[in-house]
């Protein structure tokens, strides 16, 4: 493995992976802010700014963006989430300057020209309907909201209709000084590149980045609790929720291997017992968040109403069982998906840049594989149990539902039962308030 790092004068990483077998580049650039780091006046702009990067230069139309990068088979494209926002780019290895060339016009001449944010302002409103009328989006909108009430990192990354509609190009600018800084930002690549030349096009799109410390975001402070939407549905969405831990927590691949375990494949605890053995539900399947100071381990489920009253029992007893009876068997059915997962990383471009870049911006360092894999082999099934014990007995759960939902119990009630069975096994008390 060949992945080389060259830290710039402004303060910006510069991050490859060289892979000589490959006939293609995955580049891109990812920086260190996204939906949490937005004041409350800015609530959507992480998105808007991500959409309007391609809506023209001083050189190049928004047409001209799409038509060039397309024009030699490639394409590029961006995304924000909570914590990040990248723009990225996949071309063949003769078109990686090209590729380059792009990202950095749109990332540093961006004319955020007022009819075009007009249009984009629009095709987010539309977005955000689109969100609402989905039962399977909207329920996890509502699950962020209730774990993490009045706070950014628990709200919607697309923002509201008033906030969006109220964002000007004045705004976009702010923010862009604020966290586009050379040492929030990563240019990272991988596949058939070479290090220098990503070196060279970093320096001349960002080697005059402003330096400095770009705010950092409010804390999270997990709090969980219960957001209900009531429709008339012939399904009902369901997400269930625990704080989890952070990405530098010592628990943070105990987390991964209980998710998979408990609900990450057609072999998992939930999926056999609530699907196959029991038919109570179409999907079910768990997972853990981590962010950089906080996180939350849940399970979504999509069923009938009138399931809604059998299947809760069955999952919140599956809970209960794992903290108290992990086989080791499944353990290590866990750490084989997590193993598979980590080395097709390593042979997927697009997705190896973007650990490159995520991995420099929570540890300051590129982790080997090796090194992922030692600490999860070490990991046992009483490391998992406790783990589990200590999630769902730490805080209030989180309850988020779309749909009919008389038989669903409160995060009050889920909380009792759990915290009983706490106290039967050596706990002290229910709950953390």
């Amino acid at each position: 493995m060949r992945v080389q790092v060259t830290p710039l004068a402004s303060g910006i990483t510069v991050v490859s992976h060289q892979m000589k077998q490959l006939e293609s580049a995955a580049l891109g650039v990812w920086v260190g802010a996204g939906s949490r780091s937005e004041q409350d006046t800015e609530h959507g702009l992480s998105h808007l700014l991500e959409h309007m990067a391609f809506k023209g230069t001083p050189t190049r139309s928004a047409t001209e963006i799409v038509e060039q990068i397309e024009g030699v088979g490639g394409d590029v494209n961006a995304s924000t989430s909570v914590e990040t926002t990248a723009y990225y780019a996949r071309v063949l290895k003769s078109d990686v300057g090209l590729g380059l060339d792009i990202l950095g016009d749109i990332l540093r001449n961006s004319s955020f020209d007022e009819d075009e944010l007009e249009r984009e302002k629009h095709v987010i409103l539309q977005e955000i309907g689109a969100a609402r009328d989905a039962p399977d989006d909207l329920v996890y909108d509502l699950f962020s909201e209730a774990a993490y009430p009045g706070q950014a990192i628990g709200r919607s990354i697309l923002g509201t209709a008033e906030t969006v509609s109220g964002a000007a190009p004045d705004m976009l600018r702010g923010y862009l000084e604020r966290h586009y800084r050379g040492p929030n930002m990563f240019v990272a690549g991988a596949g058939a590149i070479e290090h220098d030349v990503l070196v060279d096009h970093a320096a001349r799109w960002f080697g005059d980045l402003p330096g400095g410390t770009a705010p950092k975001p409010a804390g999270a402070q997990y709090v969980g609790g219960d957001a209900i939407v009531e429709r008339d549905l012939m399904e009902t969405q369901i997400v269930l929720g625990f704080e989890g831990v952070s990405y530098d927590d010592e628990d943070f691949c105990a987390a991964q291997l209980l998710a998979g375990l408990l609900g990450g494949g057609m072999s998992s605890r939930l999926f056999q017992e609530v699907r196959e053995k029991r038919g109570l539900c179409y999907s079910i399947y768990a997972f853990h968040w981590s962010f950089a100071d906080s996180g939350i381990f849940g399970v979504h489920a999509a069923t009938s109403p009138e399931d809604v009253s059998s299947l809760m029992p069955v999952l919140l007893g599956e809970l209960e069982r794992v903290t108290e009876d992990v086989s080791e068997t499944e353990v290590d059915r866990a750490k084989a998906q997590l193993r598979a997962g980590l080395l097709m990383t390593l042979e997927n471009p697009a997705a190896r840049a973007g650990q490159l870049a995520r991995q420099l911006q929570l540890f300051g360092r590129v982790i080997p594989p090796d090194e992922l894999l030692q600490r999860t082999g070490t990991i046992t099934a009483d490391d998992i149990s406790k783990l589990a014990l200590r999630m769902l007995t730490g805080n209030r759960p989180t309850v988020a539902a779309v749909g009919r939902t008389d038989s669903l119990p409160t995060s009050g009630a889920i909380a009792q039962r759990f915290g009983a069975h706490a106290r039967t096994n050596g706990e002290d008390g229910p709950w953390r308030s």
